[in-house]
């Protein structure tokens, strides 16, 4: 495997490179498993459709990640602010002029090839950018400078606002990523408390009200969704969030062990979006909880190999930007994982780089590209530095 990437030309950490590619073939596997049903139902039976089509997104997944990871990482750094701009006027312009897919306006169509593009996805890479260009300007040698809190919370709360509206998962995940960056950046232990009182508060005060502000996003949504969550009475399981759960929690336990083999899901014909919302439950009944705690372990050898990369990083910007990097990618996939099991309300997070898609794959892969950059550049500056001190040492 090795050999393959060198030949390739591949930098950066090669675990990370091996992760990126098993993942991808999993997606093929299950997608074109789980997608039966769709195919007869909007394209006429013809099953490798969806199969061939997220077989070229992945393929343009891997040129996007091989094109950002030969970039050098300070382009990501003097570019933070700019893309941050864009992204905010994209998710304003998503409220006037968006897409209604999924009882939500949050997605803009590009005119011309009618791709479906979600602006959310954009703003999460800019904010991690943003808050990881700003703490690493704002280090000191007795932590974080004050006058950081501000430039960091305002973008943060207008990008996490604006997408709570649409999209509430991801704005509680981008703003948890956010807060750890602050949190490893050495913000004062003052503006981390009051942060977390004033946003909590927010939260539980909007979702109490959510009954009489019916027209306000998606409240009325959240709102039952963790009513039903917590509701254990079982003669109320009419509404599509319970038989979602119910659909998935049939898939996991009759997956077993090992699984009923790869193709042989029953359950793919009867859960709703088991291509990318449900996919970690069809993956539970087809490859077993052995296959289901592989898949896991793959992100969570993830976030391993990002913490050797950050180790070997001799400078602020590069450490914090993989780290929230990270994060989002790895918490995105526990959340997606911990809904297929009923650990947590139905939120709608795709498995990255895993569930079939469009905006999430590019974007998923953009990030394990920018992670790939630095680790090249860690590995480079390791190289250059054993180099300098052997030359010294002779």
């Amino acid at each position: 495997m090795g050999g393959l990437l060198r030949k390739l030309n591949l930098k950066g950490d090669k675990v990370i490179w091996i992760i990126i590619l098993l993942l991808s073939l999993i997606s093929l596997l299950v997608v074109y498993s789980s997608t039966g049903t769709l195919a007869y139902k909007v394209k006429g039976g013809n099953t490798s459709y969806f199969f061939i089509k997220q077989l070229i997104l992945l393929g343009g997944c891997f040129c996007i990640i091989y094109v950002v990871h030969k970039l050098p990482y300070f382009v990501y750094s003097s570019s933070a602010n700019v893309v941050l701009i864009v992204s905010i006027g994209l998710l304003i312009l998503a409220k006037f002029v968006g897409t209604n897919l999924n009882d939500a306006s949050r997605w803009i169509t590009i005119p011309g090839i009618g791709f479906n593009f979600q602006p959310s996805e954009l703003a999460k890479l800019a904010l991690i950018l943003h808050v990881s260009r700003t703490l690493s300007r704002y280090q000191s040698d007795k932590g974080c400078k004050n006058e950081a809190f501000l430039k960091i919370i305002i973008p943060v709360g207008i990008v996490c606002i604006l997408i709570f509206m649409d999209d509430f998962s991801t704005s509680v995940l981008l703003g948890g990523v956010c807060y750890l960056l602050m949190f490893i950046g050495r913000l004062a232990r003052k503006y981390m408390l009051g942060t977390v009182g004033v946003v909590l508060g927010l939260v539980i005060l909007l979702i109490v009200l959510a009954p009489m502000l019916p027209s306000i996003g998606r409240v009325q949504t959240v709102r039952s969704r963790i009513v039903n969550f917590f509701d254990k009475n079982e003669t109320k399981v009419g509404n599509n969030q319970n038989y979602q759960v119910e659909q998935a929690k049939i898939a996991v336990v009759s997956g077993g062990i090992f699984g009923k083999g790869p193709g042989n899901s029953t359950q793919r014909n009867f859960l709703p979006h088991p291509y990318s919302d449900f996919i970690y439950a069809i993956i539970l009944e087809e490859l077993g909880w052995f296959g289901g705690f592989t898949i896991l372990l793959f992100y969570l050898f993830l976030m391993y190999r990002a913490g050797l990369i950050v180790r070997k990083c001799n400078r602020t910007f590069p450490a914090f930007l993989v780290i929230g990097l990270t994060l989002s990618i790895v918490f995105q996939a526990l959340t997606n994982m911990a809904v297929s099991i009923n650990l947590i309300p139905v939120t709608g997070q795709p498995l990255p780089l895993v569930s079939m898609g469009g905006t999430s794959l590019i974007f998923t892969s953009a990030a394990f590209g920018m992670i790939l950059s630095v680790s090249n550049w860690a590995n480079e500056e390791e190289k250059r530095l054993n180099e300098e001190k052997d030359k010294n040492n002779s």
